[in-house]
């Protein structure tokens, strides 16, 4: 009987959402090097969630990514400066060389639904990336970028979305 019941509680301890895998990603201004909050990722049933705490930005929607590279170091290209540059490209462990939405499959995987900024430039709805676990989110980074995204390459390359603006390195 104790057997039974030690082993009901272990199963109930590993499967409850206390012991449920997250990680809390600290978000940089890329061009003032300063903290504008926090983002949350948890693993669900559903994929992975991203639940964003950030303030300080310029209202609208904002192209968001996860990277290949686990840095927000920026690097030198030609003589200029690539903010955020040695996070290197999204994250596309297909090589499909393509951008589009969160939920396809013909695309990058580092592809995430865009985050969304008040008037008064808090970020705080969470977003979904059914196509990742936090497994292979660990030693990436996860990057904002200054304009929205078509999640396409066309007109522009990446969905359009410009500078890069925030990042934030995932720690595993």
């Amino acid at each position: 009987m104790k057997k039974i019941l030690l082993s009901t509680l272990v199963s109930l301890l590993l499967t409850s959402p206390l012991h449920a895998q997250s990680l809390t990603v600290k978000m940089i201004d890329l061009k003032t090097n300063k903290s504008v909050g926090t983002i949350t990722i948890n693993q669900t049933k559903y994929g992975t969630v991203f639940t964003p705490n950030l303030h300080h930005l310029s209202p609208g929607i904002h192209a968001f990514h996860v990277h290949e590279n686990g840095s927000c170091d920026s690097t030198e290209t030609n003589g200029k400066t690539i903010l955020g540059g040695a996070a290197g490209k999204h994250y596309d462990p297909d090589n499909t060389n393509k951008h589009g939405y969160p939920w396809t499959d013909n695309n990058h995987r580092g592809d995430l639904p865009p985050l969304y900024a008040d008037a008064h430039g808090h970020v705080t709805n969470p977003v979904l990336a059914p196509r990742l676990t936090i497994d292979e989110l660990k030693n990436r980074s996860i990057m904002l970028h200054e304009g929205g995204d078509n999640h396409a390459d066309h007109p522009m390359p990446h969905g359009g979305g410009g500078m890069r603006m925030l990042c934030g390195v995932i720690s595993g």
